[in-house]
């Protein structure tokens, strides 16, 4: 059996696996999610991890130091003097973007932890289900032991 399709919210191509009479399609939920993204998304998931990684933070700080440096230092042309307007102005409108953006990302994340939850319930759904069943064929086989132990008790009687 081939890949099967599992709706909006799976993610992983789906692969049938046979436990005897008992069959169950697994999900692939977070390749088959990376496929259906919007560019949005994923750009605003790529910025989400850009800025909250340390070169981020490690360049950031090098470039801050850098702007006060050349606009203080006397050998350089000052084009933001003290107390940078300009630098201010920019790291305003960078905040006002990265909230918009981390909100964004958040969102997302929100519906990948409730579509993942939901995943979850199928799977313990489907797991109880059959656990029901293989406890039902378990007791089937005792009855069939004990049947068969009276049978092999009467006849060495």
């Amino acid at each position: 059996m081939g890949p099967v399709s599992a709706g909006p919210f799976s993610i992983f191509p789906l692969m049938p696996y046979n436990m005897g009479s008992m069959m169950r399609i697994l999900v692939n939920w977070h390749k088959q999610n990376k496929q259906s993204l919007t560019v949005g998304e994923r750009a605003a998931d790529r910025l989400r991890n850009i800025m909250g990684s340390w070169t981020f933070v490690t360049l950031f700080i090098a470039f801050m130091a850098g702007w006060a440096l050349m606009n203080t230092d006397p050998s350089f042309h000052h084009w933001d003097n003290y107390p940078y307007i300009l630098l201010n102005l920019f790291l305003s409108m960078l905040a006002a973007l990265q909230g918009a953006i981390l909100l964004i990302a958040a969102k997302r994340m929100d519906g990948i932890a409730a579509a993942q939850a939901r995943r979850d319930l199928n799977t313990d759904i489907a797991a109880k289900e059959e656990i029901e069943q293989l406890m039902q064929q378990n007791k089937k086989q005792l009855e069939a032991i004990a049947e068969l132990r009276r049978l092999v008790e009467k006849t060495h009687h």
